[in-house]
């Protein structure tokens, strides 16, 4: 994935709900124009998608990737991508921040994108970026895990003429306190929600399935 999006602001009903939330929207580049899809769908080679995102508190974001080559990478906060990765409540934003998009790219499978919420910056050894999470041993080279290959759940292809894999999207993360998050979707817009205020940083998961 290519990193290179400008900033918007706005806010929804949903995230007046709940001590924190966080509302991610996938969309994806169709003739020159930006349409949400849903989380699950399965991307083609080149295909330019971005995130957008916007929460009810206060916090940090800090996001990575592994690519289905194996490949992990500072996704967010980045030169391509933006520096300014403070989150405001209630404001709207593009990821990339900067004028650009990510391209899918790569051997099939699930990009797995890790997203870390923090009520406070966090710094690395030297003032540099913090250690965000560890990752899952590479796949071998040119090919992805078998149970992260994209598959199409055939009831929604029939109804929607879209292949969306039901194991894409948002997902718990390794890190013990993701089991305490709420997934949900709202339309095409995944929330993930704490029953409580952060006290600490949080990760969890986003898989982006691609062909």
């Amino acid at each position: 994935m290519l990193a290179l999006a400008a900033p918007g602001f706005g806010q929804t009903k949903s995230l007046a709900q709940g001590p924190h939330r966080l509302e991610i929207t996938l969309e994806r580049e169709q003739g020159g124009d930006w349409k949400t899809v849903d989380p699950g769908l399965v991307f083609e080679q080149d295909d330019r998608v971005r995130f957008r995102v916007r929460g009810n508190f206060n916090g940090f974001l800090y996001v990575t990737n592994q690519t289905t080559s194996g490949v992990s990478r500072l996704l967010f906060p980045s030169e391509d991508a933006g520096r300014q990765n403070r989150m405001e409540t209630g404001r709207e934003y593009l990821l990339p921040a900067t004028e650009g998009l990510f391209r899918i790219t790569g051997p099939a499978g699930h990009e797995i994108i890790y997203w870390l919420i923090s009520p406070v910056e966090l710094k690395g050894e030297g003032g540099g970026p913090p250690p965000y999470v560890p990752l899952p041993p590479p796949p071998k080279s040119g090919e992805a895990p078998a149970n992260l290959t994209p598959r199409c759940d055939d009831t929604i292809l029939r109804a929607r003429g879209d292949c969306v894999d039901t194991s894409a999207g948002p997902k718990p993360g390794r890190d013990l306190r993701s089991r305490d998050l709420t997934f949900m979707r709202r339309q095409n817009a995944s929330v993930v929600a704490a029953p409580a205020a952060l006290a600490g940083p949080v990760v969890f998961e986003f898989r982006l399935a691609h062909r």
